[in-house]
């Protein structure tokens, strides 16, 4: 208790030294928290995309599919069971027909994706209504993307070609029936959205699926000869990608901690070497070295107390402020799930992990050079002589 009354009346009377550690402190404090803050809001917010926009709850894929070998889609389909069709009209599964094409816009010549879709599925927010409400039977919604890459617009025609389950090439004029806009690139760049009944015709496919996706209520039974993919395996890449990015932001936090902690050690030795006196005093008075060297540490460590009580000052009105405006990211697509706008998420557990971490890290930094008071003599310290 003796430790922490003198280090704190040894810090308040150190004066402006102190307030610059501390501010450079309370700097890499609230940057730390920016950072990770924000990371965890864009991993939050690019989970919810994903799952809204392209992959539900789970899906079952057929055995041969793999979403990384377009070489596989052509034998990737099979029928629907029984058991499967029950679960579609309760509205707890969609299934997607997925087969390869070529678009033609404008005597272009561009490889995309057509998909087939229930029109009143519901667990996909992708605005597949408006194939319903379009007179043309052979009619497709696209992306935002999709439609730049192309140059489309909403009631354009685009001749697509297409081969059918037999490998036989079919072509036909497609009409745009609307144009989305979501933050899952996977689902938008280069895909084209129809009706599952239509492209199942067209492709000789009636009752067959590449792909089961699954709703929140579904009941999680397996389907025979389908293969299951969790949330934890669909998600993996864009977790992957957070992770890599996070990587960076660790150097910069690190860095700025470093300087910040660095010039608490700086201060901590040049404190020692002006107050030899002060030290021997209080060896004279009956201190042990062990207290004497916790004052001096007590001293480097109450700089992250104050600096955190600082950072709170001006940090928590513009973390909610950040909150509530949300950080927005213009310019080009940059080709991965990242909503324009994004809300950085502060949790109790980042928060306290941050304080621990720069509070044990200033300690530290602040007992390394106070070792050398167990090593000075009294009798010498009281004479301003260093060892």
């Amino acid at each position: 208790m003796l430790a922490i009354k003198l280090a704190f009346k040894n810090l308040i009377g150190a004066g402006l030294r102190t307030w610059l550690n501390v501010i450079v402190l309370s700097f890499a404090f609230v940057l730390i928290i920016f950072y990770n803050g924000m990371f965890d809001g864009w991993n939050r917010q690019g989970i919810k995309a994903t799952i809204d926009w392209e992959i539900g709850q789970g899906q079952f894929w057929h055995p041969e599919y793999d979403k990384y070998d377009p070489y596989t889609i052509q034998d990737s389909h099979a029928p629907l069971s029984d058991q499967v069709k029950a679960e579609i009209n309760k509205g707890n599964l969609t299934p997607i027909l997925i087969t390869q094409a070529t678009l033609y816009p404008e005597g272009r010549v561009q490889s995309g994706i057509l998909k087939g879709i229930d029109p009143k599925q519901n667990i996909l927010n992708l605005p597949t209504a408006d194939l319903i409400n379009n007179q043309d039977e052979y009619a497709a919604i696209i992306g935002k993307r999709m439609a730049e890459s192309t140059k489309l617009k909403v009631g354009d025609r685009v001749l697509v070609r297409w081969r059918d389950k037999n490998g036989t090439f079919d072509a036909r004029e497609i009409q745009i029936a609307s144009i989305f806009r979501c933050d899952v690139p996977s689902a938008d760049n280069g895909q084209m959205y129809m009706s599952l009944p239509v492209l199942q015709k067209m492709t000789n496919m009636e009752g067959e699926a590449t792909l089961i996706v699954t709703g929140e209520n579904y009941s999680g039974a397996e389907i025979e000869n389908w293969n299951f993919k969790d949330l934890n395996f669909l998600l993996s890449d864009l977790d992957k990608i957070i992770q890599s990015k996070k990587i960076g932001s660790y150097i910069m936090e690190g860095l700025l901690l470093i300087i910040a902690l660095l010039a608490i050690f700086d201060t901590q030795v040049l404190s020692i070497f002006r107050r030899q006196k002060e030290i021997g005093t209080y060896i004279a008075l009956g201190l042990t070295r062990s207290q004497v060297v916790g004052i001096f540490t007590v001293e480097g460590g109450a700089h992250s107390i104050l600096a955190a009580l600082l950072g709170a000052v001006y940090g928590i009105p513009i973390f909610i402020w950040l909150d509530t405006v949300g950080i927005t990211f213009g310019g080009p697509d940059m080709g991965i799930t990242v909503a324009e706008t994004i809300y950085p998420y502060y949790s109790v557990g980042l928060i306290i992990s941050t304080l621990i971490l720069v509070v044990v890290s200033a300690t530290i930094v602040s007992y390394i050079p106070s070792r050398k008071i167990s090593k000075m003599k009294p009798t010498e310290a009281l004479k301003g002589k260093l060892q």
